[in-house]
């Protein structure tokens, strides 16, 4: 069974998980395969069933190195799938091919924790530069794009300041901005808010929230509880390999 007590059966799931197992990598730089994977990984979660619906906002919860980075890398194909069944917006996991994992990110947008901007380039040129590594051609429709989803996360009149120029709540709003382009089914988030303040971080989470609430699933690993507590939604706690759903309002009243 999956785990989401509250999911619609009648509405198809941009993630379905289903006794997955959970590897990573113990050798830098190498990449796990199914040849290599019991020599040069370790598996970090076991048995995991999981479903999220459009418009979901789940966050993930757990020690580090509890196996939440790993999941995420999981769901965009920067880990392969080796055991279990696996379906992010509509592509599956297990039968993937390398060459088509920029179409599965396409369909969805990672946000990391430092941000990953491309530092020597504007604010519009950062977002230029994802767009045609992701198969945009029109320069017209790219530049059109761009100020949509700026417009979207606050960044109106910023197209030609560098990310240096950019407070740090203002860079994640851009790496969220590059998240979007391609209006993804769901968005992935690694930590979004861990290096900002908490005033920033409350602007952030503001902002994810609005997101969900267009129908785009958020799925977010973070440490930050006052976040939960704050904008409460299903929070799945990683825990000795395992998963299990906590009852946010049982925990916070």
């Amino acid at each position: 069974m999956c785990l989401n007590p509250r999911a619609n059966l009648a509405q198809q799931n941009v993630i379905e998980l289903r006794d997955v197992n959970v590897y990573h990598s113990l050798v830098m730089g190498r990449r796990l395969t199914r040849k290599n994977y019991r020599k040069c990984g370790e598996k970090v979660l076991e048995g995991v069933s999981l479903c999220v619906a459009p418009g979901e906002m789940v966050y993930l919860i757990g020690r580090v190195g509890s196996g939440k980075s790993s999941l995420l890398k999981t769901l965009y194909a920067e880990v392969p799938l080796l055991e279990g069944e696996g379906e992010v917006a509509g592509i599956d996991l297990r039968s993937v091919k390398r060459r088509d994992v920029p179409r599965l990110r396409r369909r969805l947008g990672i946000v990391f924790q430092d941000y990953q901007l491309l530092t020597d380039r504007s604010v519009l040129e950062n977002l230029l530069f994802a767009m045609k590594a992701t198969g945009w051609r029109s320069k017209h429709e790219m530049v059109k794009r761009a100020g949509e989803v700026l417009g979207q996360v606050g960044l109106v009149n910023k197209e030609h300041k560098m990310p240096f120029e950019l407070s740090g709540g203002e860079q994640q709003r851009l790496a969220i901005a590059r998240a979007l382009l391609n209006d993804p089914a769901a968005l992935l988030a690694d930590e979004p808010t861990g290096n900002l303040d908490p005033e920033t971080a409350d602007g952030i989470m503001k902002l994810f929230c609005a997101i969900a609430a267009q129908g785009c699933a958020v799925v977010m690993s973070t440490h930050n509880v006052a976040n939960i507590q704050l904008y409460p939604s299903r929070t799945v706690r990683f825990q000795k390999g395992c998963i299990e759903e906590l009852d946010i309002k049982t925990i916070f009243g």
